[in-house]
């Protein structure tokens, strides 16, 4: 692992050089390398400290921090989520992440994760996607064309054997892009004019568009028996994507519950209606997918654990290379009483 050295320089991971990382491991063993750091993670699920992300709401968006640890390593990511920002030509999510040792309470990495965000958050899809879709599952529909759209079409390539990816946004410029830049992917890239026409032949339909508000891009007539949801644009208090009827026609599965009853397709139920819990079953503890009719729908809200692998994964990756820079962030006097004199001295 690195960690401080003598004069206390923390690894710092800019967008530069996680886009270098990226290309060095190849896009998609990235995501697959995060996807299986997570899973590892979440079969050591009783070893975290678990609470709700901390928000703070605002009428354009809303601003978060995400903490956990597991003892021996505590971290956590600050993200945003400002769906009006796009039309002002900003990203709708940004976000950076610290790792720290719990021993000393020194940083070991800071990073970017606006795009690990996004790796991260397309390895978590397809990680359940392939506990609970359809055996087989060749096609997906991807309903949502913005900035998280290839990674998921990407991750789902990777991790679950998706041949091909049926696009349809409400704008057509953003299927227009998603199309263009998956024209090497290897994946038979279909652009659809509706969100109907994209849903055909769909084993696994992803939902992921941005609008802070509770819309309805499936109806319940669109889903059929035996489909796989992956629904990632739900993700905050008043704001979902799917039609009640189609979350009680569906075997619901999330992270951690306190936080997707809050945030979730599913603050639309009542507190004790049934979901379970993925790391269950990872662990082959619960069933997932238990017959060819049956609805699974993730209700993915993001959770600190997947950050925290995500930047696990980071960290094991940029050992013995040069993507990263060191950063002098924190004080370190000759003698640690003496922070004052330090200060003097450097007069």
């Amino acid at each position: 692992m690195l960690t401080p050295s003598d004069k206390a320089l923390v690894p710092f991971v800019s967008v530069d050089n996680m886009m270098r990382l990226v290309h060095h491991t190849g896009l998609e063993q990235m995501i697959t390398r995060i996807a299986n750091t997570i899973e590892a993670d979440f079969l050591r699920w009783d070893a975290f400290d678990k609470t709700p992300r901390v928000a703070s709401h605002s009428d354009v968006g809303v601003i978060e921090l995400m903490p956990t640890s597991d003892g021996d390593m505590y971290g956590f990511k600050y993200v945003n989520g400002h769906p009006k920002n796009t039309a002002e030509g900003l990203q709708t999510v940004t976000a950076f992440g610290l790792l720290a040792d719990v021993q000393s309470g020194y940083p070991v990495l800071l990073s970017e994760m606006t795009l690990l965000t996004a790796l991260r958050t397309a390895a978590m899809s397809a990680l359940a996607a392939k506990h609970l879709a359809p055996k087989g599952a060749t096609t997906m529909a991807m309903i949502g064309n913005g900035a998280q759209s290839e990674f998921q079409c990407r991750a789902f390539k990777a991790i679950c054997g998706i041949e091909t990816v049926r696009l349809y946004d409400i704008d057509p410029a953003a299927t227009a892009k998603c199309a263009r830049n998956l024209a090497d992917s290897g994946l038979n890239v279909i652009p659809c004019t509706t969100g109907q026409e994209a849903i055909e032949g769909a084993q696994i339909i992803t939902t992921c568009t941005a609008d802070k508000q509770y819309a309805t891009i499936l109806t319940d007539n669109m889903v059929g028996s035996g489909v796989h949801i992956n629904a990632i644009g739900g993700d905050c208090p008043g704001k979902t994507e799917l039609h009640k009827d189609i979350l009680h026609r569906s075997d619901i599965f999330v992270e951690f519950p306190p936080q997707t009853r809050v945030e979730g397709e599913i603050q639309a139920l009542p507190d004790d209606h049934p979901v379970t819990e993925l790391h269950d079953v990872f662990a082959g503890r619960t069933a997932g997918r238990t017959s060819d009719k049956q609805i699974t729908l993730f209700d993915s809200v993001g959770f600190a654990i997947e950050d925290f692998s995500a930047l696990r994964t980071v960290l094991d990756l940029i050992k013995d290379t040069d993507m990263y820079d060191d950063l002098d962030m924190l004080a370190d006097p000759d003698d640690p009483r003496d922070l004052y004199g330090m200060l003097q001295r450097s007069a």
